[in-house]
């Protein structure tokens, strides 16, 4: 059997850490962090996320306030990035705007 992925909707607003294992869509708003040590976390177009975002793969769409963590990081056109990022494989689409320090490779 597949491993499930996680979905917070829209509607969804948390307060608190978060720790997953397989893969997670966030498309709510989130006030605390989101780990994972291998899994791939995607940050939808309406995602507000407040606090850090650690995972293998970490995908935006939407807005982070916090630093990233990763090993692959891509920050699709419409996301907005206020933090540092630490990624061994970095990409930005035209019209991402990120405010903050990239540590790339290693």
């Amino acid at each position: 059997m597949a491993n499930p992925t996680n979905v917070l909707s829209s509607g969804i607003e948390i307060t608190g850490s978060i720790r997953f294992s397989n893969d997670m869509i966030v498309d709510g708003k989130i006030e605390g962090e989101i780990t994972s040590d291998k899994g791939r976390v995607t940050i939808g177009e309406n995602a507000v996320i407040k606090g850090d975002v650690t995972a293998g793969e970490v995908k935006v769409y939407g807005k982070i306030e916090g630093k990233i963590t990763s090993e692959r990081c891509e920050l699709k056109d419409k996301s907005r990035i206020n933090g540092d990022i630490k990624s061994k494989v970095f990409s930005m689409e035209e019209g991402a705007q990120l405010s903050g320090r990239t540590e790339i490779g290693g």
